[in-house]
């Protein structure tokens, strides 16, 4: 067994000799004093399931705890420097707990936002609030062209991709039951389809990443009878072929040999310990014409599913490309994903990271752009993925463009991440992003579950009440001119003059 997993056993020891050498000439009682409450304690967080930090780390994780009964105090010390940056992510992340956890998540003492520093933005409301909105006229979004024979009644916020590999098996179990008890969709990210991913029946968004995972034959190329066989499973509801991601667009990956697991392996259908290759492009395509053939194909062989893209924006030219030939052939795409540039990754090059890819606000601007342009938009629904936590950010992006949001990072932390920063390391200490099973055994599936379903559907009802708010009566109203921000102390601009 794992030293940590009987970490409380040494601290009790230590504990125990300390006491011991203080009181041996009093009673061996004065020990027992102080011994026996700790060992309690350390068989009640081995046994029970709603802390995967006490569960993996008896009697010390209760420091952890114990330093969060004191953060709201500690947080009104945090000025919010940058309105994406870490301070403020440190707000978002209570919001995103207390929601999962049904905790209370109604603000004291007012805004923690500096509102009077450059970048600070804000949504006006009306003092004519809508009176009656109904919030199941907007928590659907039918995504479907009019080539599509199977459109998909989608909630408008979704489980963006994440791999089976990258997280472990019960964070991905989690994620599926959640999805299936708020009823929303989980995208299985390039890792292809797993058992892990049908455990609960939640609708699925099947990504297809440039290694054909799941449906590619031993030399990496593309196999339509697999991609059938998987796409026509009755909880495939679409399919999304990844062009790039924002966290690191442009940038093949590697599965090292060690990781290949024979679980891995029979999944991605590759031979086991062996490095697998994911290719910076794809090889079953390589121009627009091209893609929207493989695109028409697809959805032939799915019998009518929608197929969409995902994309982090780069040159403005090569998605016009797409549009026009969009246009001219009558091949539609059903979905658009857009990335931002300040997407995440468990282990990306760090001037990927930072430096490439356009970001999600600006890629919204120019997809919506273009689409417009060669009169798409009513064919093609917009899914914005990048840094959704709240609902003001869900306001912002459909203001922008989008139909609907995906979220990672929010749904992580419902599942439970304490954003260790481990996730590339295999040591995630609350089993998410691991495959250590000494340190997934502590993550509960059937809490975690409640916790991502909580946190989805209170966040979309914090959405209508926005909604409500600003007098309008549906998501669709909202426009560039209903986002403000402060681009000096002295002036204010509305997205409409900033994204114009």
């Amino acid at each position: 067994m794992k030293f940590r997993e009987y970490f409380f056993v040494v601290l009790v020891s230590i504990v125990a000799l300390v006491i011991g050498i203080s009181f041996f000439w009093k009673s061996i009682l004065w020990s027992l004093v102080f011994l026996v409450p700790i060992f309690l304690v350390g068989i009640y967080d081995i046994i029970q399931k709603k802390h995967s930090i006490l569960k993996n780390y008896p009697v010390v994780g209760h420091f952890r705890y114990l330093l969060e009964d004191f953060r709201p105090e500690i947080q009104q010390y945090f000025v919010e420097t940058d309105i994406e940056g870490t301070p403020i992510n440190r707000v978002y992340r209570s919001i995103i707990y207390q929601r999962a956890k049904q905790a209370v998540d109604t603000t004291p003492f007012g805004t923690k936002m500096d509102v009077y520093r450059e970048g600070y933005e804000w949504i006006n409301h009306s003092i004519y609030p809508s009176k009656s909105i109904d919030e199941n006229d907007f928590k659907r979004v039918t995504i479907g062209s009019s080539q599509c024979a199977k459109k998909y009644d989608s909630s408008i916020l979704n489980i963006s991709a994440m791999s089976f590999g990258a997280l472990s098996n019960r964070a991905v179990m989690a994620m599926n039951k959640g999805a299936k008890l708020g009823g929303f969709a989980q995208n299985t990210g390039e890792g292809s389809i797993t058992p892990y991913h049908l455990k609960y029946g939640a609708d699925l968004i099947w990504q297809i990443g440039t290694g054909y995972f799941g449906c590619r034959n031993l030399d990496g190329t593309f196999n339509f009878d697999l991609f059938e066989e998987q796409a026509n499973l009755e909880v495939v509801k679409m399919i999304e072929i990844k062009l790039s991601q924002g966290a690191k667009p442009g940038h093949g990956g590697i599965l090292p040999a060690k990781k290949n697991t024979p679980e891995i392996a029979t999944i991605r259908k590759v031979e086991p310990y062996t490095d697998v290759f994911s290719p910076p492009g794809h090889t079953a395509f390589s121009s627009p014409k091209e893609m929207l053939e493989f695109v028409e194909k697809l959805r032939v062989l799915s019998k009518g599913k929608p197929i969409g893209i995902k994309l982090c924006v780069g040159n403005e030219y090569e998605f016009e490309d797409i549009c026009k030939q969009m246009s001219e052939s009558k091949i539609y795409l059903d979905f658009v994903t857009v990335d931002g540039g300040e997407g995440g990754t468990g282990a990306a090059p760090v001037e990927f990271s930072n430096s490439l890819g356009t970001p999600l606000r600006e890629g919204l601007c120019i997809v919506d752009r273009y689409l417009q342009k060669y009169n798409l938009r009513s064919e093609v629904k917009i899914i914005a993925s990048g840094k959704i936590f709240t609902s003001f950010h869900m306001a912002r992006a459909l203001a922008l463009g989008a139909d609907l949001c995906n979220s990672a990072r929010a749904i992580m932390m419902a599942t439970g991440c304490i954003q260790a920063l481990e996730c590339n390391l295999d040591t995630c200490p609350v089993g998410v992003a691991t495959q250590n099973k000494s340190l997934i055994r502590g993550l509960d599936v059937e809490e975690k579950a409640i916790r991502v379903k909580n946190y989805h559907n209170k966040t979309v009802h914090a959405f209508m009440e926005l909604l409500v708010a600003t007098g309008l009566k549906h998501p669709n109203e909202l426009e560039k001119k209903h986002i403000l921000r402060r681009v000096s102390l002295s002036e204010i601009k509305s997205y409409a003059e900033i994204y114009q």
